[in-house]
């Protein structure tokens, strides 16, 4: 513990809090453009993986390298490893199993302990609000023009 009585704390004084709204949107809508460009003619499930693929790239280039989740999630995007389906596993509710199921949600959670989990954790789930009230409001600008 340290002397404000925390186990986790941030040994930067000053830091940063996230991709900026207007990067991560213009990142985004530039990768948007480039899927529609590129693929006029395809499926809607391939359209669809495409632009999901864009709304993370987007994200974790808008947050930069300094977070293991963008990290993992550029190397991840970069190598595109094609997975097998498998049937999901069930999780158990104990607390060690709980830390085990956020290490797999939370990209490049795997190696990290517990303190700078939940530190990458909270930086990755603000992320993806932003990224949703970004979504967001493009569906309500193109649903008001439409009208």
């Amino acid at each position: 513990m340290d002397s404000k009585g925390s186990a986790c704390s941030n040994p930067n004084p000053n830091p940063t809090f996230g991709p900026s709204k207007l990067m991560l949107a213009f990142r985004f809508l530039r990768a948007l453009s480039i899927v529609h460009r590129t693929t006029p003619a395809s499926s809607p499930t391939c359209r669809g993986r495409r632009i999901e693929r864009a709304a993370y790239a987007s994200m974790a280039y808008s947050a930069g390298t300094s977070r293991a989740w963008s990290r993992a999630v550029l190397r991840r995007l970069h190598h595109r490893a094609r997975r097998r389906a498998v049937a999901p596993r069930r999780l158990s509710t104990t607390a060690g199993n709980r830390a085990e199921a956020l290490r797999r949600l939370v990209p490049g959670g795997a190696g990290m302990d517990y303190c700078t989990l939940l530190e990458e954790t909270a930086d990755y789930t603000k992320c993806l609000s932003m990224q949703v009230e970004l979504m967001q409001g493009i569906v309500d600008s193109a649903s008001s023009n439409g009208r």
